[in-house]
This record gives C-alpha cells, structure tokens and sequence, in this order.
C-alpha cells in the first residue's frame, strides 16, 4: 500500500524531503527570533546555534558565554542575543542591565531556568533549581541555618578534618613526591561536608575509595548519556521532558544519598541525637517547620503553623549542600594555591598575615581567626574573579520584560546568560586581567568598580546561600597549608592553565601539581 503514488520508494522519499524541508523552515523561523526583537546576533549554525565549538568539545560553556560577551562589547553593544541549539539566550553585557535582572526587577527572573523533576528526580528538586514559590518558601526556611552564629556552631568539624589533611601532606613533603593538589582538597572537603551535612565521618582523606569520594566524582563525571539529556533539554520543552520522566541525577548516585540520608535521619529522630551540623537543622525544619538553637529535634510543647519538609526535600538539601560546598571550595583551594604557588612574595605575605593573626588566637584555628585575614579573603576573591566555578549564571523570564531604556521587550520563557567570566576579566573593571592581584579587592579598589562586575556567588536574591560557609572552609583549608608548608608549581602543572572542555564548573585539565616542603 503506498501513500503519495504507486512506488513506496517515491513515497519514503517525499515524506523524507517534506519533513527535511519542515524542519529547515522552523530552525530558520527559530533563529530570527533575536532579530526580530531588535538584537543583534551572530549568525547561527544549523542545529547547534551559536554553540558548535561547545558541542564539538572544542571550548568550555564558561569560554564560549566570554567569546559572546567579548563579541558584542567589541562591537559596542550593551547586549546580544545567541542561541544554544533552539534555545535563545539574552546576553547582557552592561552592568547596569545586568544590575536589573538579578536585582532590581529579579520579579521578572526569579528562576535559573534548569530543568528539574522532583517526582522522578527527587534529589534534583533543591534550592538552586526550585522557581517561584516553591524556592521563595524554601529559600526563607534555610535562610537562618546560613547565619554567622550557625558557621560558628559547625566550625570545629572543619577544624577536625585538617589532621587528616596535614597528615596526607606531610607523607608528601617526607617521601618529596608531587601532590595533585586538587583531588586532596576534593577529598578535604568530601570529609567535611560529609561530617557537616550528614554527620558521618567519611575519612577519603585517609580512604579515597570511600563510598562519599566514589558517588561525589560520579556527580560531576560527564558520559555520553549526560550529553544526549543536556541536548534534549536545549531542544525539547519541558513538558515533554517530564512526560518522559527524564533524569537529571544518576541513578546509583540517587540510591547511595537517599539511603545514607533516610538511615541516618532515622536513626537520630529514634535515638534524640544532637550533633551540630547543617542535617540537625534539617530534620528540625522536617519535625518543626523552622529552626531553633536548641537540641530538640522537635517541638511538641509549642505547635507552629510551619509546614515542616518532606523527606524528599529535606534529602535533596542536604544533597545540594554536599554537591556545592564539596566542589567549589576544592576547586577554588586548588586555583588559589596555583596562583600563591605562582607568585612566591604573595605567598610570604600571605604566611605572615596566618602566623601573625594565628599568633593572637594561641596558634589555634578559630572562628575569629579566620574572620582577621583580611589578606586571605583579598587573594580567594582575586582567585574567584579569574576562576569562578560557575562561569556562567543563568536566569529565565518569567514574566514579559522591557530592558530599561530600550524598546527590547524579553518575552516569557526567554532565558538570560550572564558570563561572569567575560565581566571577570574585562580590561576597563579589572586591568591587565590576567595578572593575580589581590589587591584589586582592597577597599579604595573596590569602591572604583561598578556593581556586579563580581558575581562568582551569583548576586540579589538568589545569592548563593552558601556563599558564607564556602568562604570559611576554603580559608580554613588555605590557613592550614600555608601554616606548615610552602609549595611550589611541579614540572607536570601545564602553564598555562587549560580548562577542562568536559567540566561545567571550571576545572584545570592535567590537574595542579605541587611540591610540598615542611616547615618547621
């Protein structure tokens, strides 16, 4: 039986040549899209957009979103447009634009614009990727377990792991072997997140096949089916997405988190065991509805209107606060100790600021301690400002938008992509840019800047709510190796860095590699 003529050949043909036409019409339909709101725009590619080099695994997301802001601030625009397969992307250039939509009118980019589905991906339904209400409500419930009082509470657990730390970097220093500084600090922080956000001792420091360091590396280890969903998402709607209950966490990673969190939730609620870490304060916000300074891990006395968390969103908290507070703080560690390594006189001011401050605190690693480096806190924010580990911030529209003295209208579902690499190193905030200077961040430097030409944590009301506990471990974790070692780059560091083409989060290829001297 044929459908168009007598020959089922002329018919595979002609159905095969009208579908090709079809699709050809809709993707250049598509791509005008920007010219027809008034942007100017490079011209796209056939199904990959703007983003060939991306997709052939020829640059970083981070790279490609600096090559656009780079692009149209040389050409003098404030903003461009850019598509990343059928998805269009505003991009802001102008600081004052960018001001308002993380700010000032954040009403109309509430969201980060990625797909989640807390049915079928409970783990993926946390902070970062909740919208609209569900975030805002969310957002105020975790608010007060990010408090200066809170970080005080869990300090002494980062404290504990850097015996371990020290231990692993004397073994180095004694047997004069190069270190791959990050995957150290990876396991560092591996331990403290897990004690912090789980309350259990993973030792990967001491064990790096431990079942924690296993599923962290698993996370953010990109295959070939993490690309195909990262495809589908630029190209198909969301509906349809969840219709098929696509996954954005794997699948072992998901059994081996919630079976950690459900047991070890159980066994405090039944046991009434107090310890003083992030998950305490979760399970409070589970029995409870809010936080409280006291032990109890609920409140039966005093009845709050609060709806508490269901286990599901309490686990992919604590999942979020483990997949942040691991990776970033290692990865900035490891860019900072790249650059101190790089730079000898920086890293003699910086030992003397810790011996001289840690001197005030009987050589102790103290809260307040850690709040004195004023130097410390100069060289992680340079470091922050040339490696931010999320080089590309998004937003989505939520509602329809008129970029303030234009007449360029952003529509509903329109998404946004801030590059805070391009604003990072742009010559007319940060001179010679690719130069590690500290004091770029001293307070007369700072007030010459405009606003949000810094955004490594992201800005306005969806600031990185771990910004502050982010800080702390990376200057605990700086303080000790600076304390009892100097470092220095190995032959096997590439330098210049290169970024990992198959890292979201920027990541050096090869790896940092030092050579470790004890001190006395």
């Amino acid at each position: 039986m044929t459908l168009l003529s007598t020959s089922v050949m002329y018919d595979v043909v002609a159905i095969f040549t009208t579908l090709t036409i079809g699709v050809i019409l809709f993707f250049n339909w598509k791509y005008k899209y920007w010219v027809n709101v008034g942007l100017p725009i490079f011209q796209p590619t056939f199904l990959l957009g703007n983003t060939k080099e991306v997709m052939l695994g020829r640059l970083t997301f981070g790279e490609q979103f600096q090559i656009f802001y780079n692009k149209f601030k040389a050409n003098g625009f404030k903003h461009g447009g850019v598509y990343l397969c059928l998805q269009q992307f505003y991009i802001p250039v102008d600081p004052g634009i960018i001001k308002c939509i993380m700010q000032s009118d954040f009403h109309h980019f509430m969201n980060h614009g990625n797909y989640v589905d807390e049915d079928s991906d409970p783990l993926n339904g946390h902070l970062f990727n909740l919208e609209d209400a569900k975030w805002k409500n969310m957002r105020v419930k975790l608010t007060p377990t990010f408090t200066s009082g809170k970080m005080k509470m869990m300090f002494q657990t980062l404290v504990d792991c850097t015996t371990s730390l020290k231990d692993i970097i004397d073994e180095t220093a004694k047997n004069h072997t190069p270190i791959e500084i990050k995957d150290i600090l990876a396991r560092f922080t591996t331990d403290i997140i897990g004690s912090v956000a789980f309350g259990l001792n993973c030792n990967s420091l001491k064990n790096p096949d431990d079942l924690f360091r296993k599923y962290g590396k698993r996370i953010f280890e990109v295959e070939v089916i993490e690309r195909i969903k990262f495809l589908m998402m630029l190209l198909f709607p969301e509906k349809l997405l969840r219709k098929f209950k696509l996954r954005v966490t794997k699948q072992e990673v998901e059994d081996f988190f919630m079976k950690v969190i459900r047991d070890t939730v159980d066994y405090r609620e039944k046991n009434n065991i107090y310890r003083k870490d992030f998950l305490h304060l979760l399970i409070q916000l589970k029995n409870r509805g809010t936080v409280s300074d006291d032990s109890s891990l609920t409140n039966d006395q005093q009845k709050t209107d609060e709806k508490g968390l269901t286990m599901n969103e309490l686990a992919a908290q604590a999942f979020v606060f483990f997949l942040a507070g691991f990776e970033t703080s290692s990865t900035t560690m490891t860019f900072a100790l790249y650059e101190i390594a790089n730079n000898p006189h920086i890293q003699e001011k910086l030992r003397e600021e810790v011996n001289t401050v840690l001197k005030k605190h009987n050589d102790e690693l103290t809260y307040d301690a850690m709040m004195e480096m004023t130097y410390m806190e100069k060289n992680i924010y340079e470091t922050l400002r040339k490696y931010p580990p999320l080089p590309v911030l998004t937003r989505k529209c939520n509602k329809d938008y008129t970029i303030p003295n234009t007449s360029i209208q952003l529509k509903k579902g329109d998404m946004v992509g801030i590059s805070a690499l391009g604003l990072h190193k742009d010559p007319d905030y940060y001179p010679d840019p690719e130069k590690f200077d500290p004091e770029r961040f001293s307070e007369e430097n700072k007030s010459k800047r405009p606003d949000f030409t810094w955004i490594p944590f992201g800005e306005g009301p969806r600031l990185c709510i771990g910004m502050r506990f982010g800080l702390l471990q990376t200057k605990v974790g700086l303080t000790t190796i600076l304390k009892n070692y100097k470092i220095k780059l190995n032959s096997k560091t590439k330098v210049p860095l290169i970024m990992d083409k198959k890292s979201f989060i920027s990541s050096a290829e090869g790896g940092v590699w030092l050579d470790v001297d004890k001190l006395n």
